[in-house]
């Protein structure tokens, strides 16, 4: 058996359902639990978690999908960019086809923009070295996972004396819009799985206030079936021993403390401020812009661009599926209106995007 398969192994996954459901027995009313990780999103979908579960415990998606929860707005300012003489877009492939108001990045590419994907920060730096003439605007969207990346990108930029790089930065973090979350009443989660890939960066501790001042357990948690289903069970466990704790299923990767590198490099390069989030509003410190000492690289200060008014798609319910309080099986556009092919909403986009996971695996 190799590494993966000891985590995808069948009976494993058996046996910790049959664990849940002797622990969940007798509850009279369901426990919520919410993931606020794409990645988790997609595997509970890919792996039918749910249908493992007891009718005692019920997984709801939230705001985990970076590309989701960006604005129309923001896409709005990418596309007036790209519309700027001797410019350069560069972006991951996820946000080209995320529409904005009236456009998307792909649509401007089909009449003649110059919009690039890139897979690094690192190379959209080296794309402006080789073209000195032109201003390269990197499209930053991201949580903590991918926020120090593209801090790397501008300390790089700025020890090499590339000045015609700039960000336009949308980077947001997840603990304080958890806060948020947990503090509905209409949602009364009783528990979040962590994001791994966000807690390798910023430390399981991170969630700590959760458990202290709110009483919601927390479990960071991998992304395989088994953990998946052994966070369900450190959660189930927490509730009916009436514990509210951060513990670590996805051990092997995350640690309390974090990745110090990376946070040091993100308090070097960014500054918390109020970020909107699509469907929540914005939520005090809960995003990354660029601090003072790299204005220089910062998109919207060093160069100034029209913008349309954001205006959001008739029908579309992307923000109350990003807040958990519907599934995309609700909205009246899945599947018919809105598709992979067609997408009204950045759900349906990203491949992180709850809609995306529920149109491929859950239909």
């Amino acid at each position: 058996m190799n590494y993966m398969d000891e985590y995808r192994d069948r009976r494993t996954v058996l046996g910790l359902a049959e664990r849940i459901g002797k622990l969940a027995s007798g509850r009279t009313a369901p426990m919520t639990f919410m993931e606020v990780c794409g990645t988790h999103t997609m595997a509970i979908y890919q792996y039918g978690i749910r249908s493992l579960l007891p009718p005692e415990v019920r997984l709801i998606s939230g705001p985990g999908c970076p590309v989701c929860v960006t604005p129309n707005g923001y896409v709005d300012k990418a596309v007036a960019y790209s519309r700027l003489p001797e410019t350069i877009i560069a972006t991951f492939g996820d946000m080209v086809r995320v529409p904005g108001s009236s456009s998307c990045l792909m649509e401007e590419r089909a009449r003649g923009r110059d919009v690039r994907v890139v897979y690094s920060p690192l190379d959209a730096v080296s794309l402006a070295e080789r073209n000195p003439g032109k201003r390269v605007v990197f499209v930053g969207v991201g949580f903590e996972t991918t926020a120090p990346t593209i801090a790397g990108s501008i300390l790089a930029a700025h020890a090499r004396g590339v000045d015609n790089y700039f960000v336009l930065a949308a980077h947001k973090t997840i603990p304080i819009p958890m806060q948020l979350l947990s503090a509905d009443p209409e949602l009364a989660i009783d528990g979040y799985l962590c994001p791994a890939h966000v807690s390798a960066i910023i430390g399981a501790d991170s969630y700590s206030f959760l458990a202290s001042e709110q009483r919601v357990p927390c479990v960071v948690t991998g992304f395989e079936p088994t953990d998946i289903m052994q966070g369900v069970e450190m959660l189930v466990r927490q509730v009916v021993e009436g514990r509210s704790e951060v513990e670590i299923e996805y051990s092997r990767v995350v640690k309390r403390e974090g990745n110090r590198k990376a946070q040091q490099i993100l308090a070097e390069v960014f500054v918390p401020f109020d970020a909107e989030w699509r469907g929540i509003g914005v939520i005090p410190g809960s995003g990354l812009e660029i601090a003072p000492a790299y204005a220089a690289y910062d998109a919207e200060k060093a160069i100034p661009v029209a913008v349309e008014e954001p205006r959001e798609h008739k029908g579309c319910l992307c923000g109350e599926i990003l807040k958990g309080k519907v599934t995309p099986f609700e909205c009246p556009l899945f599947a018919a209106a809105c598709t992979p092919e067609a997408p009204v909403g950045a759900c349906m986009v990203s491949s992180e995007g709850t809609c995306a996971a529920a149109y491929k695996y859950g239909r």
